[in-house]
């Protein structure tokens, strides 16, 4: 005996609707959330140059250029001809107060020189990178006169344009 097979008649319904009230919900939480966290997110760039190709002394026109070379057993400081300090690491480790003692000396003689170069040896942790740069760029004094009677700090800028390469 042969099987029938019943087949149910489909009938074309009409065309659907989409119902976005849902994604419409959504979008009416998403973008008030957006604009408001817009604001709080600032990125903080540092502008860094490459040290130029000629190296070497900076001219008369130009003014004294301090060069900061970070060794892997010392941190010189030099003007492209000759080593004006060299701070030898204390305990393993780089004695950054010094540097930053030299930077503020070397700013107070030369006011008006903004730019500087950090040189870096080719196995120095990249954190020490950040660091000496810091340095160079600015440094923290205490406020003589707190408001508050609390020990305060102010930023105080050294060496703004930052040249960056390796140390020859």
């Amino acid at each position: 005996m042969a099987r029938r097979h019943h087949y149910k008649r489909r009938t074309k319904s009409g065309a659907h609707e989409i119902d976005v009230t849902t994604f419409l919900n959504l979008m009416v939480v998403l973008v008030p959330f957006l604009l408001i966290t817009a604001v709080f997110s600032r990125l903080t760039i540092v502008e860094l140059n490459l040290p130029s190709s000629a190296g070497g002394p900076s001219n008369g026109e130009q003014g004294f250029t301090p060069e900061v070379i970070v060794r892997e057993n010392r941190i010189e400081i030099t003007n492209g001809e000759s080593v004006i300090a060299a701070i030898p690491n204390k305990d393993e480790e780089y004695d950054l107060q010094t540097l930053s003692d030299y930077m503020v000396e070397l700013k107070q003689t030369y006011p008006q020189q903004d730019a500087a170069s950090v040189l870096m040896e080719a196995r120095i942790p990249y954190d020490y990178l950040i660091q000496v740069m810091d340095i160079v760029r600015a440094v923290e004094r205490p406020v003589e006169m707190p408001l508050d009677g609390e020990p305060s700090f102010e930023l105080v800028a050294l060496f703004s344009e930052i040249s960056v390469g390796d140390a020859p």
